[in-house]
């Protein structure tokens, strides 16, 4: 807790947090093991090359050595695409697949879990992949989606049932009624039903959860042009659906987005990629590894975070991208579970880079980046990248965000490696160069009503109160000690009555007092926001609740670059109160969260109602 207190014990405080956290990030080098035989029998029977294997604390059995991975060895995949700008209906199949994730001629294929669209009478369909087929649809053209849960019967990934998720108090199993999950349209106006809420799950054999109204979402697209993605919103298990593949991008365009493109004014595709980026540890044999349950490793249930080593950008690898030399548009989205990524070329910008857009829209005009990008999970940058004064050059894009950010474990290879681009391709001639708009939009983004109300809200860990003060909290048994709560009564649990209750069609202001070590990424469903300010503080603390009291606050500090847009995500720095502004304009349940994946399965997730 960043008050009075702590701030003389920080530098304690931080090595207690680096110690509790261990257990979520991968060591910077792990102890060599003999490849299991399993794992070898396995790749050869494919023909394959299995990786030299190494011996985690975090893992029961031996995971691949992320250092022989080859790294800008593979072209990075392009999502297929599903052209939706009149709207319409589809029908998609969420099942498993196996792909070459690794690469580097290994031979080695992951099963991993992804989207397909059904055909129909044979013809019209795409296969299962992950990330899944990028939607492109225009603002005021309803899209109806069907998804249909055909998973399998057993987890890739070890289930944690110690914790609340979404077979908890009840006697169905994933051998019996199949893996549960339920589909999460991140940045739309959705209503309830059609939200993903985590409660509204669904199996392959028809069992629901108890907000489960079928698997059909409409999506009205009552927002302008943005970057959304879709992705698995399953309680308790979000963490391992999505690592196990469930993603996609969601491209939402307008007139004037339209208008920009034809005008030549943005790139279109080939010269429009959208790129998912996410941290990944592997077996031997190539499959998928996640850290076992703390328990079973004789800890405490629950982990903090989960930092993997290899960086898979579109579901491969450490990939390259071939450009020409000339501008392009990347969509980039922050995949991974709890990674935050600080990009640059080794900490500066050799070629131009501006960002033009924010999770949900454009900004007013481009903003040319001269720091390091920050991106955190849920986040979305829109960029335009100028190759066109680069021919021939080879540019390396690297992570120098440590974990867990901002207090963490220094980045090392090969986790600092992300993206390598080769300006080797030959300039078409047949398409111009796009020449880059003065405007994107009228004015700065902003929600100009007044404010009903303004609601002070808490992020607050409750193992760390009980380094600072010495007491016990209870936390269910469960390690879930990373809460959302209110200033006044400090960390609440996700049982817990609705304390966020806005009218329809209010406008309030939020503000999301980060009490914490970490850095944590507040998503809220249903809305786009306006980033106010980021401002330090000081406060006294509850030493059993959390709650705050004797606030005293900073000089306020203005948005980043990458906040200047529409926000439905944002990240909140530890000892700081972030402000956002956002009108609530559909009725009934939603939920709020940490979009840190650990900490939203754990309990760090609210409902509110909008009523």
């Amino acid at each position: 807790m960043l008050n009075r207190r702590s701030l003389l014990r920080t530098g304690s405080l931080a090595g207690g947090a680096l110690l509790l956290n261990s257990a979520g990030a991968a060591p910077a080098r792990a102890i060599a093991a003999p490849v299991p035989p399993v794992a070898t029998r396995r790749a050869a029977a494919r023909g394959a090359t299995p990786l030299p294997s190494v011996v985690d604390p975090q893992y029961l059995s031996p995971i691949a050595d992320a250092q022989a991975i080859p790294y800008f060895v593979n072209a990075l995949p392009r999502p297929s695409r599903i052209e939706m700008l009149d709207g319409g209906r589809r029908r998609m199949v969420i099942g498993q697949t196996a792909q070459d994730m690794i690469g580097g001629e290994l031979g080695l294929l992951t099963k991993v879990w992804g989207y397909g669209q059904k055909g129909h009478r044979g013809r019209g369909g795409l296969p299962i992949t992950s990330p899944g087929p990028t939607f492109v649809a225009r603002s005021h053209h309803p899209l109806e989606v069907e998804w249909a849960n055909d998973l399998p019967y057993a987890h890739l990934l070890p289930v944690d049932d110690t914790i609340h998720w979404a077979f908890s108090g009840s006697e169905h199993t994933i051998e019996r009624n199949g893996v549960p999950t339920v589909v999460h349209l991140h940045g739309s106006r959705s209503r309830p039903e059609s939200d993903g809420h985590p409660d509204a799950w669904y199996t392959p054999t028809g069992v629901g959860g108890p907000r489960y109204a079928g698997n059909r979402f409409s999506y009205p697209n009552l927002r302008g042009a943005g970057t959304l993605w879709y992705h698995d919103h399953t309680h308790g298990i979000t963490r391992l659906n999505i690592y196990a593949g469930l993603t996609g991008f969601y491209l939402l365009r307008d007139d004037a987005e339209l208008a920009l493109i034809a005008e030549g004014q943005l790139p279109a595709e080939p010269y429009e990629v959208e790129m998912i980026l996410q941290d990944r540890t592997f077996r031997p044999d190539g499959q998928l590894a996640y850290p076992d349950p703390t328990w079973q490793l004789g800890g405490a249930s629950g982990h903090p975070e989960y930092f993997g080593d290899v960086i898979c950008v579109n579901g491969k690898a450490w990939p390259y991208l071939e450009v020409e030399p000339r501008r392009y548009r990347f969509r980039l989205l922050n995949g991974s579970n709890s990674r935050i990524y600080r990009l640059a070329f080794d900490g500066r910008w050799p070629i131009p880079f501006s960002v033009i857009g924010a999770d949900g829209g454009f900004l007013e005009i481009p903003a040319p980046l001269e720091r390091p990008l920050l991106l955190s999970p849920g986040e979305r940058v829109d960029l335009i990248a100028d190759f066109s004064g680069a021919e021939g050059g080879t540019f390396d894009l690297t992570n120098s965000a440590g974990t867990p950010f901002p207090y963490g474990d220094p980045v090392t290879e090969p986790a600092s490696r992300v993206i390598q681009f080769r300006v080797n391709q030959p300039l078409n001639a047949a398409v111009p160069d796009m020449a880059p708009p003065g405007a994107l939009r009228d004015a700065p983004y902003t929600i100009r009503a007044d404010p009903a109300r303004t609601r002070r809200l808490l992020l607050v860990d409750l193992a760390q109160l009980d380094v600072e003060h010495g007491t016990l909290t209870e936390d269910g048994g469960h390690g879930a000690t990373m809460r959302l709560g209110t200033v006044e009564q400090g960390g609440l649990s996700w049982s817990d009555p609705v304390t966020e209750d806005p009218g329809l069609n209010d406008t309030e202001i939020w503000e999301f007092y980060n009490s914490t070590l970490d850095t944590h990424t507040v998503h809220l469903h249903l809305v786009q926001f306006q980033v106010l300010d980021e401002t330090p503080y000081i406060a006294d603390t509850d030493a059993h609740t959390g709650a705050l009291s004797d606030i005293h606050l900073g000089e306020p500090l203005a948005p980043d670059l990458s906040e200047l847009g529409p926000k439905d995500t944002v990240r909140v720095r530890p000892g700081h109160v972030v402000r956002v502004k956002a009108t609530f304009d559909e009725p009934g349940d939603y939920v709020w969260h940490c979009h840190l994946l650990e900490h939203e399965d754990h309990a760090m997730m609210r409902p509110f109602r909008v009523s």
